[in-house]
């Protein structure tokens, strides 16, 4: 008998740890206060006394601040862009001065959100050479891959280098890792489509950014998501040359195949009929560069 007592007192202390182990665990996220207060500055490029609406090239940084924001998103043409940091770039590419409706979306906790919007007016006058519109979109579609059998067809350096002096990748050195397999479709109407085949490759910060989280994955030692799991997506793209430069520029997550965030900006540092190597500012404020093929 005393060992059925022990024995059913055991069972019992058993069933208490287990229900005290069970117990739910209650999460709050405290008051949630929407965004206030949203401050939005544009800055056009080139803008001066002599010339209010800009130096051509079309191009305006905007910051946006406000109280209680986590993050932010913009809004243009029903194009939304999600901005951690609150600021974005715009190239405005319509020919002749034009005024513009930017709006910007203070996200808070719990995804409480504020708007405000802003207007600017601002002039472009650049117009492509026609033979860059020619090798980049064939007067109609092209597509474009990265140059993966070239030394160098991915690279890091300085923001304002015109080569990848820190590092460059060798032919095929990132094969199996989600870039080299997809493809970039610039169309000639100023839409553009960027084909995952399942996945892409990209540093760590942005991805999460911008695409959704961290899928589940770790990193590897160089702080890479590869074979991130992505969806086809189609986006916009325009060309200006602020300071004679020309550079191709994405309304919203574009990329040259390596995903490092950023402003969407790319240099075209050379090009050919058939070959472009390019340029970025990532969000980490280094610069990016690729080297792009065309496929047909």
């Amino acid at each position: 008998m005393k060992q059925l007592k022990f024995l059913l007192k055991t069972i019992f202390a058993s069933l208490t740890l287990l229900l005290v182990s069970c117990t739910e665990e209650t999460y709050t996220f405290g008051d949630i206060i929407a965004p206030s207060n949203i401050q939005i500055t544009a800055e056009i490029v080139g803008a001066d006394a002599n010339n209010p609406f800009g130096d051509g090239t079309g191009v305006v940084n905007f910051n946006a601040s406000a109280s209680n924001a986590i993050t932010y998103k913009y809004v243009f043409n029903g194009v939304e862009s999600i901005a951690p940091a609150g600021t974005k770039t715009f190239n405005f590419s319509t020919t002749g001065t034009h005024k513009y409706t930017v709006t910007v979306v203070a996200i808070g906790t719990a995804g409480a959100s504020s708007s405000s919007s802003v207007e600017v007016e601002v002039l472009a006058i650049y117009a492509p050479p026609a033979d860059l519109l020619t090798m980049l979109t064939s007067d109609s579609s092209r597509t474009w891959r990265v140059k993966a059998e070239a030394s160098g067809h991915f690279g890091v350096g300085p923001a304002d280098s015109l080569t990848p002096i820190w590092w460059g990748a060798d032919p095929n050195q990132k094969a199996g890792l989600g870039g080299y397999d997809d493809r970039m479709v610039f169309n000639v109407d100023g839409t553009f489509t960027y084909i995952t085949n399942g996945d892409i490759y990209g540093k760590v910060d942005p991805l999460a950014a911008d695409f959704g989280g961290d899928q589940g994955l770790t990193a590897n030692s160089d702080g890479e998501f590869v074979n991130y799991p992505a969806v086809d997506f189609t986006d916009g793209w325009a060309l200006s040359a602020p300071g004679g430069q020309e550079t191709l520029t994405f309304s919203d997550k574009g990329y040259h195949g390596f995903y490092v965030g950023g402003d969407h900006s790319y240099v075209i540092l050379s090009r050919s009929a058939n070959e472009m190597s390019l340029r970025t500012v990532g969000a980490d404020g280094l610069g990016w560069f690729a080297i792009l093929v065309a496929v047909n």
